[in-house]
This record gives C-alpha cells, structure tokens and sequence, in this order.
C-alpha cells in the first residue's frame, strides 16, 4: 500500500507546515490588522491544518514505528493466514525505517528462522507480500519431494489429515496439512500432490529465503530468489480481525487475538 503511504506523509507534511507558518507569521498579522468588524478569524486552510495534523501525525508514527495493519489477500500462507484474515506487524522487530523510502535508519535485531515477515519482493516493489523466512544468511535450504532440508538437516514433518478450506480458501480443500518442525517454531503447512520447484539454494550475506506455508500455492524464493533485508517491513504478530465474505460467517471470530505462530 505504498500508495496510501504517500498520501499519509504529503497530508501530515502539508497540514502540519500550514500550522506552522501560520503560527510563525500570519497569526501575528492577522492579530495586528484585526479591528471591529474584522476580528482576525483564522482562515478555513488553517483551521482544518490545526484540527487534523496531530491526528495524522500520530497515525504516521504508529504506523510507521510501532504496528500497521494489513489485509492477506492470498491463499500462500494458509493454513497458517487465510485469505480475509487482518493482522498487525511489528514495525520496529527488524529496526526502524523512513516511510516511503523504507530506508532503516536504526537497527533492532534481524528475522530468524520461522518469522513471518512482511516485505516488498524484489520484482513488486510496490506491492506487500508476506512469507516465513526458512534461510537466514550463510544457511543452504533445500526443497525436494515435499520436503525441506536446512543446512543438509531434513525438517521433521508429521501428517495432520486432510485439509478442508472455507470461503476464498475453498480451493486448498484436500491438501494434506502436515507440522513442519523447523527448530523452535513448528508450524502448518499444506501440500498437494506435486513438488513445485525444487531445488538447493545458499543464502548470501544481508538477504533471506522466504516461503509461503501453503507450499502448493506460494511464488516465493523458489521461484525469484532471495530477498533482501532492504525489503522487509516487519515482522506478522497478530490476527485482529477475520472478514471474508466468501464464506458462511462473514466473520470469523474465533480468530480475532490469535498470535501467528
């Protein structure tokens, strides 16, 4: 959403540069020519400038530093995300960036493997997609048969049973849904009857190899390659809120507040 981004800092900038040359220079004037039947009301410019910059400036710097929300619009990360789910992401997890720019102007730690990040993919630089991380820099990830090794180590896997979506999801219905033991962060993935793009891969300094946990269905480091720590926007936290109007329940409430493991 680079778009609405852009727009949040040219509205912050404009209003909050209003209010200040306003109280700088014209507020004076206006206080200075002000006689009986001109009692120096601020212009109407200048009295929406005052009332919204503090409002968009907070929303900026929440947004930009602390947590911002964002809508999946796919089905690559189900089990785990589905399609309608809204989560929150950690803005700060992997150091702070300028908006726009995305540019990190103070470091606070790196992803680590079974993070799902939000980041812009190297060939969409417009757009945000979201994956979990299974290589961090130096690893060698390979993926052959359904199966992903880390550093020549095959991941534990363990079948769950036979996966039934909803709503915009419905699709996924009949994969197999299996735990994924990447050390320390377990998690579901789906697969379907076929192994898409195999291969092995080492991961260079300052870039990450990202997969989407619905393995069937993900363009992720497989299919463009690494991507660089440049990209990422934060770390996935939270689902806030779930609204598909695909399926039965518009909204599912169940998982309102669930953590993303």
């Amino acid at each position: 959403m680079v778009w609405f981004e852009t727009i949040l800092v040219v509205l912050t900038a404009f209003t909050g540069l209003v209010w200040l040359l306003d109280k700088l220079f014209f507020a004076k004037r206006r206080a200075q020519a002000a006689g009986l039947l001109d009692e120096g009301k601020e212009p109407v410019v200048v009295d929406y400038a005052k009332a919204f910059f503090p409002i968009l400036a907070l929303v900026l710097g929440l947004r930009s530093f602390v947590a911002e929300p964002f809508r999946i619009p796919s089905s690559s990360m189900m089990p785990t995300l589905l399609i309608g789910d809204f989560i929150l992401v950690n803005k700060f997890a992997y150091g702070l960036r300028w908006p726009i720019t995305n540019k990190k102007f103070l470091a606070n730690g790196e992803p680590a493997r079974g993070d799902v990040v939000v980041f812009r993919p190297p060939h969409q630089p417009r757009q945000d997609w979201i994956k979990r991380v299974i290589g961090v820099p130096g690893d060698t990830i390979g993926y052959h048969d359904h199966k992903v090794t880390v550093n020549g180590q095959a991941l534990p896997y363990r079948v769950e049973g036979i996966y039934s979506g909803v709503g915009q999801g419905v699709d996924a219905t009949g994969s197999e849904r299996l735990t994924e033991g990447l050390p320390g962060r377990p998690h579901y993935v789906l697969e379907r009857g076929y192994s898409a793009a195999e291969g092995d891969w080492t991961v260079p300094e300052g870039h990450y190899f990202v997969m989407g946990d619905n393995r069937g269905n993900s363009e992720d480091s497989r299919f463009w390659g690494f991507l660089p720590e440049a990209n990422l926007r934060g770390k996935a936290i939270l689902i806030w809120m779930n609204f598909d109007r695909h399926a039965d329940d518009w909204v599912d409430t169940s998982r309102i507040g669930t953590r993303i493991p």
